[in-house]
């Protein structure tokens, strides 16, 4: 197990400091080889930015849950996590943890002032469908956004340049490298004339990444099942006729 602090970036005049206290376990050495190279990361961070304290907790950078601190809970990424995510045996630790990070955030960032460079990552993002693209179907659009540091950002959504309401909570989390991650969810039903975009704004210094989705060789649900069903009925038919072929063939008489 692993324990260690760091310090983020300074702002202009102000120094604003991202601390981070992560933890990870991996297995040990005499476990079954199929369990020696994963990785669960509990990791917790503070800034002067929103949001102001933040807990993420991966499997092999796979981020399972988030923590809410106004309600001392833990908050799936996917409803499969939910069961797991009622277990709250550690809120002592995390409370803690928490603690810890604001002095050290309040009381040691002060003295350190000027003595912290700065760290930036400018956000990448992509939108993706969480399942195979059918018309008519409903689906989920996933923006993810990557290279970001520190994490705090906003995410909005549109459809043909107009806001969308209904967006899930941004789900943030670290990574290798004490870099950081998120995913936005939307939930809704395709058509071909669709174009969404995830809008990210880092609110450091305001820098804007914009993601776009259209279908791209998507089938109308309706004629996907018909060239489904048409190909499987072709297929029938070709064993059919390869299986009388076969019948024809041995059936005839030896010759000498």
């Amino acid at each position: 197990m692993g324990h260690e602090w760091s310090l983020g970036p300074a702002l202009l005049r102000l120094l604003h400091l991202l601390w981070l206290l992560p933890h990870s376990w991996t297995a040990p050495q005499g476990w079954q080889d199929n369990l020696q190279n994963h990785t669960f990361q509990h990791t917790m961070y503070c800034q002067d930015w929103s949001p102001r304290m933040g807990l993420s907790e991966a499997y092999d950078d796979d981020q399972l849950f988030s923590f809410d601190f106004s309600q001392n809970t833990r908050v799936p990424r996917l409803p499969e996590f939910a069961d797991w995510a009622q277990k709250s045996g550690d809120i002592s630790t995390v409370l803690f943890d928490k603690g810890f990070c604001q002095v050290m955030i309040h009381e040691i960032g002060p003295k350190l002032e000027g003595q912290i460079p700065e760290s930036r990552g400018i956000p990448v993002a992509e939108v993706f469908t969480l399942k195979p693209l059918e018309f008519g179907k409903p689906n989920t659009l996933v923006c993810f956004v990557s290279n970001l540091f520190p994490p705090a950002l906003t995410v909005t959504w549109q459809h043909h340049s107009a806001p969308v309401e209904g967006a899930g909570p941004t789900f943030v989390s670290a990574i290798d490298g004490l870099s950081f991650q998120a995913f936005s969810y939307l939930n809704f039903t395709p058509e071909p004339s669709d174009l969404f975009s995830c809008v990210v704004t880092h609110e450091i210094d305001g820098q804007t990444a914009i993601a776009y989705w259209v279908p791209n060789n998507a089938l109308p649900s309706d004629l996907l099942e018909n060239v489904l069903c048409g190909m499987a009925f072709s297929l029938g038919v070709l064993g059919i006729i390869v299986g009388l072929v076969l019948i024809i063939y041995f059936r005839k008489p030896c010759s000498d």
